[in-house]
Order: C-alpha cells, then sequence, then structure tokens
C-alpha cells in the first residue's frame, strides 16, 4: 500500500473549510473531495480531528501532539532503566549470597 502524502495542519485546516464551501454551494461530498485531491474517508478522519480548529489551534495541536509521544518514550526507556537495574541488583545480590 503506497502512501499518501502528508498534509501541514495549515493545509488540513484549508481543504477542510475549500471541501465545506462547495458543499454549500451544492456540491456534493464526494465531488467537493475528488476538487480538493482528497478520499471522502480522508475528509471525514480530518474532520473528526480537526473541525472547528482554527490554524494556528490545528498547528498547536500537532505540536502538542509530537511533544507527548516524545515525553511517552522518555518515561518508557526511564522505567526500562529502573527495571534492568533492579535486574543488577537482584543478580548482585545472589551471587554475594551463593558465595557464602
Amino acid at each position: 500500500m503506497v502512501r499518501g502524502r502528508k498534509h501541514t495542519p495549515e493545509q488540513i485546516v484549508s481543504l477542510l473549510r475549500q471541501v465545506e464551501v462547495a458543499v454549500a454551494n451544492g456540491k456534493t461530498t464526494p465531488s467537493a473531495c475528488r476538487e480538493g485531491g482528497i478520499t471522502e474517508q480522508t475528509y471525514y478522519r480530518w474532520r473528526k480531528e480537526y473541525g472547528g480548529l482554527q490554524v494556528d489551534q490545528a498547528r498547536r495541536l500537532k505540536e502538542l501532539e509530537h511533544e507527548n509521544a516524545k515525553l511517552k518514550r522518555l518515561v518508557e526507556v526511564r522505567q526500562f532503566q529502573e527495571i534492568d537495574a533492579k535486574a543488577e541488583m537482584y543478580s548482585l545480590t545472589h551471587r554475594d549470597r551463593l558465595r557464602d
């Protein structure tokens, strides 16, 4: 499956408005989507995520999602480090007991 091009939040909000105007002027949603160069499924997915947002709000949403993903990765790495440290401590403790 070939992945399509990646749109910026500003482009998405603009395309959503373009489709909404076309529909308000009497076009059907599928034909308005084709004119905008997107599928109807993409339009509804974007409308669900970006509907009602201004351009700057959509940009900020994406920035926060990106930052949140980075923070989740950092927490995950930290948790693995703690688990690894506990395992190391456990193995050292058991090794000392076996020697005695």
